[in-house]
C-alpha cells in the first residue's frame, strides 16, 4: 500500500481490513505495533505528587513558551498563601500534572478497550488541552476572574476558560508551533478545535444538533470528559488539584485517583458513550466530593483567606486605570483591560502586588495602603456568619446593608457544596459490575451517605480594625440581625 512515514500511526483497524486483513485479532495486532513502533522519546519531571512525569516532546515545544511559563507566577490557590505556608504551588506544575494525568486515563481506556480506536493524535490532543486548560487564568486565580473582573467590568461575561483558548491560539501563532503540531501528526484545524474544546465545552450553540462538538464525533464523547467533564465534574482536573492542594495545605486526602484510571472503562449510556467506574469504587468517589468539600471548608474559602481575597480585589480595583501594559502594535491596557489582549496578558501576572505595593506614585497611594495592611497583617476584621435564608436574592440584601449598616461592613455570599449544587454527586456517575461490564447503571443510595449537599450563608467583615469602630459596628451588626430574625452559624 506504500503507507510509510508520519502517516502510519493514523492508520486504522478499518484500514487494516480494506487492506485483506480478515481477521480482528490480527488487524488489531498490527495496529497496536504500529502504535509502539510510533513513540517519541519526551522528557521528564521529578513532580511530588505524580512522581516522574514523561511528557511528549510537542508539549515540551509547549511548556517552552513565554505564555506557559507565565504560569510559574500564578498561584494555585490565590491569597491562600497568606493564611497558609505551605500553599506556595503554582498553575505551572497543576498543568503539568494535569497534562500527565490526562494521559494516563486515556492511554489505559485505549489499553483497556481497543475497539474505542482511541488514535495517537487523540491522546496527543488530550494532553494538551490538559496541559493549556489553565493558560487564561489571571493573578491569583480565581481572585481575579471571580472578585475583580465582575466588579472592574459587571457587564462583561467573562471565564477563564475564554481567556485559556485565547491564550492556546496566540501561544501557537506566536511561536509558530503549526508545523510542529503537523510533524507530530496533528491535523491543525480539527485538533486546535478539538483541544479548545475540551477546555471550554461547545464553541458553537445550535440546538437543532443533537451533537454540540465539531472537533470529534459522537463515537468519541468520552474524550470530552477527561479533563473538564460536564457531565458529572469527575475528571483529572480536579484529580490533580485535589492531591496538590492537599499535599501542600497539609490537608489528608482520602481519595485515590489512580484507582480511577485503573476501573475506568468506557460504557454506552443512553446512546451515548461515557466513562465509568466500578460499582465497588463508590466510596472511593464519594471521598473524592467530600475532600473537595473540605478543602473549600478548611482553604478556598477560608474566613481570612476571602478576607485577604477581598482587600488584594479592592486595590486591584484602585489601581486599575493607573497601571498601564503594552499589548499588541503598542496599545496600553489596564489590568482589567488586558484580558481582551493576549499580548498584554501575558505580561500579567500576581507580580501586579509587587508593582502596586513597591510603586511611589500618588495615583496608587490607596492601592499601596491596601496591600500594605495585608503584609502588615492588618486585616479587615471577621464580624459573623449567618445562615442564609431560602429563596433570598444576595444582591436586593446587600443593598439593603448598605442601607442599614455601617458603611465600614463587607458582605459575602458563601456556597459550600458537594460539587452539584444541593444535588448528590454520585446521581450523575455511572457504575458498572465486574459480571456485566458493558451494562452501566446508577448505584442506589446507601442510607451511610448524607442527605444534605450544600451549605449557604453569609459572611460579615468590617473594614475599620481599631477596636471602639469594632465594639460599635458589632452592636450595630447584632442589632441588626436580631431585628430581621437570623440566626448565627455558631455561638
Amino acid at each position: 500500500q506504500k503507507i510509510t512515514g508520519v502517516v502510519l500511526p493514523y492508520l486504522t483497524v478499518s484500514d487494516l481490513e480494506k487492506m485483506g486483513i480478515e481477521l480482528l485479532g490480527d488487524r488489531l495486532q498490527i495496529w497496536h505495533s504500529i502504535r509502539k513502533l510510533w513513540q517519541f522519546p519526551g522528557k521528564v519531571f521529578n513532580d511530588p505528587i505524580h512522581g516522574h512525569v514523561e511528557l511528549h516532546p510537542l508539549l515540551i515545544k509547549i511548556i517552552d513558551t513565554p505564555q506557559f511559563q507565565r504560569l510559574r507566577n500564578i498561584k494555585q490557590l490565590g491569597g491562600a498563601y497568606f493564611v497558609y505556608p505551605g500553599a506556595s504551588h503554582n498553575r505551572f506544575e497543576h498543568s503539568i500534572g494535569v497534562a500527565h494525568l490526562a494521559g494516563e486515563l486515556v492511554k489505559a481506556l485505549s489499553t483497556r478497550q481497543p475497539e474505542l480506536k482511541i488514535t495517537a493524535r487523540d491522546i496527543l490532543c488530550v494532553q494538551i488541552a490538559g496541559l493549556c486548560h489553565d493558560l487564561g487564568h489571571g493573578p491569583f486565580s480565581h481572585l481575579f476572574d471571580k472578585i475583580f473582573i465582575p466588579k472592574a467590568q459587571p457587564t462583561k461575561t467573562w471565564k477563564h476558560e475564554n481567556a485559556s483558548i485565547a491564550m492556546f491560539d496566540y501561544l501557537v501563532k506566536s511561536n509558530n508551533l503549526e508545523r510542529a503540531m503537523q510533524q507530530y501528526g496533528l491535523v491543525l484545524a480539527e485538533d486546535e478545535y478539538f483541544i479548545k474544546e475540551m477546555i471550554a465545552g461547545p464553541l458553537e450553540t445550535n440546538e437543532a444538533q443533537s451533537w454540540p462538538y465539531k472537533g470529534r464525533p459522537e463515537d468519541k464523547s468520552f474524550l470530552y470528559e477527561i479533563v473538564a467533564n460536564k457531565r458529572n465534574g469527575v475528571d483529572v482536573d480536579k484529580f490533580d488539584y485535589i492531591a496538590r492542594d492537599c499535599h501542600h495545605l497539609g490537608i489528608k486526602n482520602n481519595f485515590d485517583h489512580r484507582r480511577f484510571i485503573m476501573f475506568a472503562r468506557v460504557c454506552k449510556v443512553d446512546k451515548r458513550k461515557q466513562i465509568c467506574t466500578r460499582d465497588k469504587e463508590e466510596d472511593n468517589m464519594y471521598e473524592m466530593f467530600h475532600t473537595r468539600m473540605r478543602l473549600h471548608k478548611s482553604a478556598y474559602q477560608h474566613k481570612v483567606n476571602k478576607i485577604i481575597e477581598t482587600m488584594i480585589a479592592e486595590a486591584f480595583l484602585k489601581a486599575d486605570k493607573h497601571i498601564q501594559i503594552e499589548g499588541s502594535e503598542g496599545k496600553m491596557f489596564t489590568l482589567s483591560t488586558a484580558i481582551d489582549d493576549m499580548e498584554a496578558y501575558t505580561k500579567l501576572t500576581d507580580h501586579v502586588f509587587e508593582q502596586i505595593l513597591n510603586a511611589s506614585s500618588s495615583e496608587l497611594q490607596e492601592a499601596r495602603e491596601i496591600l500594605s495592611k495585608i503584609v502588615s497583617r492588618n486585616l479587615y476584621k471577621f464580624q459573623d456568619e449567618i445562615e442564609k435564608p431560602e429563596h433570598h436574592n444576595f444582591l436586593v440584601w446587600k443593598e439593603q446593608l448598605v442601607r442599614d449598616l455601617p458603611k465600614d461592613f463587607e458582605a459575602q455570599d458563601i456556597i459550600m457544596d458537594y460539587g452539584k449544587k444541593d444535588k448528590n454527586p454520585i446521581d450523575y456517575i455511572r457504575f458498572y459490575s465486574k459480571d456485566f461490564p458493558e451494562k452501566a447503571f446508577k448505584m442506589k443510595v446507601s442510607k451511610f451517605r448524607p442527605t444534605r449537599f450544600s451549605e449557604q450563608s453569609i459572611r460579615f467583615y468590617c473594614k475599620k480594625t481599631d477596636d471602639s469602630t469594632l465594639e460599635a459596628d458589632m452592636k450595630s451588626f447584632d442589632t441588626w440581625r436580631k431585628s430581621k430574625e437570623l440566626s448565627k452559624l455558631s455561638g
